[in-house]
């Protein structure tokens, strides 16, 4: 599910105030811009389809990494 930063960033900013955790919001917003399924072919038509399967592969476990820790030490 394609998730836009830009509607939905309101949102975020709800789970954010009634959680206090700003890694939730961050993951919401970020793995949105990553799983970007016109960004993703764009790169498939253009650059090859093997930087396009790994960028998601690549950029999610990130996302969730930096997420916990901002959750964790960033209170």
């Amino acid at each position: 599910m394609e998730i836009l930063a830009e509607g939905i960033a309101p949102l975020a900013f709800e789970i954010f105030r009634q959680t206090g955790a700003f890694g939730n919001s961050f993951i919401f917003l970020m793995t949105g811009v990553a799983t970007d399924y016109t960004e993703i072919s764009l790169i498939w038509c253009n650059i090859g389809k093997k930087v396009a399967i790994w960028l998601p592969i690549i950029t999610v476990p990130q996302i969730i990494i930096l997420g916990y820790l901002f959750n964790n030490f960033f209170k």
